[in-house]
């Protein structure tokens, strides 16, 4: 009796972490060193992932009914579990960097927002930068539009101050314009009339 409550505890608890999990990967472990372990385990934490290895059955009935439920096929052999909890890709991309770096971890399968993926697919989605890295490379396209936008608006500004007025031909244009007054030449020419008067 005393054997079965334990086990259900332990079903709860990995029911527990999963539920707020934005991902779970499962990993083949074997091969791993102490210190590749703890060096993976430290980088993982950092990254907000957390990285456990608990017994298959264990894991089994925690993903039953679950999201999790397709991962329960490859449960066998040694497998441990890397669950993300904000940045979905995280532990795949941390992982991933792991198995090029040490050449024993292997990729089981994962559920990445609720989407199954088997090991090759995982592995592309290992690639995807943070959201972080994302961000950066949105707000890099948004800079020079915005940069354009405002060096016309400086243009603008210097153009007030030097002027007092800002046209809309002015915008974008250092070019001084001047207005010229049509000057109109009128030369008046005098006529003398001359009138003969015929006596009769």
């Amino acid at each position: 009796m005393p054997n079965i409550e334990f086990k259900q505890t332990k079903i709860d608890q990995i029911k527990e972490k999963i539920e707020g999990a934005s991902s779970i990967v499962l990993v083949d472990y074997r091969g791993l060193t102490v210190e590749e372990d703890t060096a993976l385990r430290k980088e993982l934490r950092e990254a907000k992932v957390e990285y456990k290895v608990f017994k298959n059955t264990m894991m089994s009935f925690a993903f039953d009914g679950t999201v999790y439920d397709s991962l329960k096929k490859h449960l066998e052999g040694p497998s441990a579990i890397a669950i993300s909890y904000e940045d979905a890709t995280a532990g795949p991309r941390i992982l991933e960097a792991s198995i090029k770096k040490y050449k024993q971890l292997d990729f089981k399968a994962g559920v990445v927002e609720g989407v199954y993926y088997d090991a090759e697919a995982i592995k592309v989605v290992a690639t995807i930068p943070s959201r972080e890295e994302l961000l950066a490379k949105l707000l890099g396209s948004m800079k020079s539009p915005i940069s354009a936008f405002a060096r016309t608006l400086k243009a603008v500004a210097e153009k007030v101050e030097e002027t007092g007025v800002a046209t809309a031909g002015s915008i974008g244009s250092d070019k001084k314009e001047t207005v010229q007054e049509p000057v109109a030449e009128v030369t008046e020419t005098t006529t003398d009339v001359v009138e003969n008067t015929t006596e009769a």
